[in-house]
């Protein structure tokens, strides 16, 4: 399978619900280095199956919306908006955050990743629009 359609497939799966969703597209070895506003976190197989573990708990459902999916031989980038349906909320869908990813795919698994996170704020006409712009 293409580094792509790795990603992609991860992309389109179940992440609220489906709690196999980590081991089939994520390696054992995996680390993702992610920034957000809370900081710096690096997580290894098991700190990933701990966050979709509370994911699953919080939300009915997520979907992403890409201005960017590019790759490169194992690398994969994309730019994506994350919106959902908590589970306190459920008939409201919430614009979660926006991010920008580089993966690296090995054994067609998600491998190491390299994440920037922002919450999204829907007040910035900018911003919101610039993720809108659908570039693939």
């Amino acid at each position: 399978m293409s580094s792509k359609k790795v990603v992609k497939s991860f992309y389109e799966s179940d992440l609220a619900n489906d709690a196999t969703m980590v081991s089939k597209h994520f390696h054992k070895d995996c680390e993702l280095h992610w920034t957000s506003s809370q900081g710096f976190t690096l997580l290894n197989y098991d700190d990933i199956e701990t966050f979709f573990e509370g994911t699953r708990q919080s939300y009915n459902s997520l979907r992403f919306e890409f201005t960017h999916f590019i790759a490169s031989g194992v690398f994969v980038t994309t730019r994506h908006t994350l919106f959902g349906f908590t589970i306190e909320n459920p008939y409201i869908e919430t614009t979660i955050a926006h991010f920008s990813t580089i993966w690296e795919v090995k054994d067609d698994k998600l491998y190491r990743g390299f994440e920037i996170s922002q919450q999204a704020d829907e007040t910035d006409k900018k911003s919101i629009k610039s993720y809108r712009e659908i570039k693939l």
